[in-house]
């Protein structure tokens, strides 16, 4: 089942974006992830989306609000995806980007953007299997003012 994430879940949630951060070679801290979760959902800075069984969480997705200037619509930025090690290939990736899909489509939205690394296998073939397309028009650049 996947449903949109409470401030009751923010335990069990941070321990899997510890995971989600981990995974990307980040040091663990999960009172930190608490606090920024913690403040996403107050705030209404993200939309949360977390799959669950029997009263687990075993996996999450997390968008942000963008616009498109030259569509004047919204546009969702999919920026995380998880799903714990033990409940991978069990369909619950596809569950929570079909989560993101309809409130996309309920706000109105005029598309979910998202990236990923090319070496990253296993959601460079889900993505696709999900109706994402990959454009390769563009250059994507980042300027950062962060070092970690």
């Amino acid at each position: 089942m996947t449903r949109k994430a409470t401030l009751q879940d923010i335990g069990q949630l941070s321990e899997l974006f510890d995971q989600y951060r981990i995974f990307y070679h980040k040091t663990s801290d999960v009172p930190a992830a608490e606090q920024f979760l913690t403040e996403r959902i107050e705030n209404g800075d993200s939309k949360i989306f977390v799959a669950e069984i029997e009263e687990r969480l075993v996996g999450f997705v997390q968008l942000y609000p963008l616009f498109s200037s030259t569509r004047m619509k919204r546009y969702w930025l999919l920026n995380d995806l998880f799903v714990n090690e033990s409940y991978r290939g069990k369909g619950f990736s596809k569950k929570l980007i079909e989560q993101a899909k309809e409130m996309a489509q309920s706000t109105d939205a005029c598309g979910i953007l998202l990236e990923t690394g090319k070496s990253n296998d296993i959601g460079n073939k889900l993505y696709p299997s999900c109706g994402f397309e990959l454009y390769d028009e563009v250059n994507f650049y980042e300027w950062t003012n962060y070092k970690d």
